[in-house]
């Protein structure tokens, strides 16, 4: 694996690393636990959005959210 790149003089941290060193730090300084927290986050927000999109019909979300095909 390569070593990050730290932002160089003058150039500002983009928000995607804030929230990457951020997720770090709340781990800890554990990498691997901040990814596995992020994956039950985003898995929690899948299942969220697939309840919405059974609740939500497709008129009311304006065509938003499309049924997925089966």
């Amino acid at each position: 694996m390569t070593e990050p790149k730290p932002a160089t003089d003058g150039e500002a941290m983009s928000a995607l690393e804030i929230a990457a060193d951020e997720a770090i730090e709340a781990c800890g300084g554990d990498a691997r636990a901040a990814i596995i927290g992020l994956l039950v986050a985003n898995d929690f927000l899948e299942r969220e959005l697939e309840l919405t999109r059974v609740a939500v019909s497709s008129g009311f979300s304006r065509g938003w959210h499309r049924r997925k095909s089966e």
